[in-house]
């Protein structure tokens, strides 16, 4: 395997996801340049270690790794492929990681110009959340040929507790991560919808997560969400714009499919309805600050 000192891997979105893969590849020797629109972000990496750039094409400039964990499939064409785009400015050869959810053919249409410039691209969207993310720890659904996984395994090592090598084509790994998202985003709505319920029949919310936490209609996401209620804390770690577009997605795909997610459609409006209430940049577990407004209750920080 490669020493990772030798090389040069450049981390485009430095949000809670791209943040914490760079973190860890810093902890593990490797050198790191990053880009992202918010200075703070770009400082926060300076202070751990890794290198600023002006914009992805300097952040890229001889990387033989870039990493592109910006939100959808525009940003992830403009950060590559756009002026100043970091393809135009890595190494020869060198491997693409995208890691934003995406349709299917949008992955496609990303690998293709990527492999039209003589570089490697692996379908890479993520899973896991923040603390995943800084622990090295992440679940990666990827897909694309077999000798761009061998470049790019240590880094894929660095970043993730799992990879699935999902085919040799761009697409599967996006496929997979939009069912992911499917049951995601229902099982947040849901989650919200339950404690909110709990909170209209004057229950201690707090007793209900320890006991639904040990009982079997518990979800990860019940887990993991429920307590920015309990704290009332709505600081975006995922936000609720992020679901509404990963279910429109899955929308779009099915009906294309001719196939009904009215399941996964129901949750969709939930979102919908959070960012029309204006919480569209918060914590995707504003749903339950929605529904407590559409009820009449006040939730821990509601102040009402």
């Amino acid at each position: 395997m490669q020493d990772p000192a030798q090389l040069k891997v450049c981390v485009i979105g430095l949000g809670s996801m791209g943040f914490g893969m760079a973190s860890s590849l810093l902890r593990d020797g490797f050198s790191v340049t990053g880009y992202d629109l918010n200075a703070d972000a770009v400082a926060r990496l300076v202070a751990l270690g890794g290198k600023p750039a002006q914009n992805p094409a300097e952040a890229a400039t001889g990387a033989d790794v870039v990493l592109c964990v910006v939100i959808n499939a525009a940003q992830t064409e403009s950060a590559l492929f756009g002026e100043l785009g970091a393809a135009s400015a890595m190494a020869q050869g060198g491997v693409i990681l995208s890691c934003a959810t995406m349709a299917p053919d949008a992955a496609r249409r990303l690998a293709a110009q990527a492999e039209a410039r003589g570089l490697g691209y692996l379908d890479a969207p993520i899973s896991g959340g923040a603390l995943r993310a800084a622990a090295g720890e992440l679940t990666i659904m990827a897909s694309g040929k077999p000798q761009v996984f061998m470049q790019a395994r240590p880094v894929l090592d660095s970043i993730a507790a799992k990879v699935y090598e999902l085919g040799d084509e761009a697409g599967t790994g996006a496929a997979f991560k939009i069912v992911n998202q499917l049951l995601a985003g229902v099982h947040i709505a849901a989650a919200c919808e339950a404690i909110t319920f709990a909170k209209a029949m004057n229950l201690d919310i707090s007793k209900v997560y320890e006991v639904i936490t040990a009982s079997a209609g518990n979800s990860w996401m019940f887990e993991n969400r429920v307590p920015h209620i309990l704290e009332g804390d709505y600081s975006p770690r995922s936000a609720v714009d992020i679901f509404t577009k990963d279910l429109g997605i899955v929308s779009d795909i099915g009906r294309g499919l001719k196939f009904p997610t009215p399941i996964a459609s129901m949750a969709l409006q939930m979102f919908v309805m959070t960012a029309a209430a204006g919480m569209g940049r918060d914590d995707d577990a504003s749903v339950a600050r929605m529904i407590a407004d559409l009820a009449g209750l006040d939730l821990p920080g509601m102040g009402g």
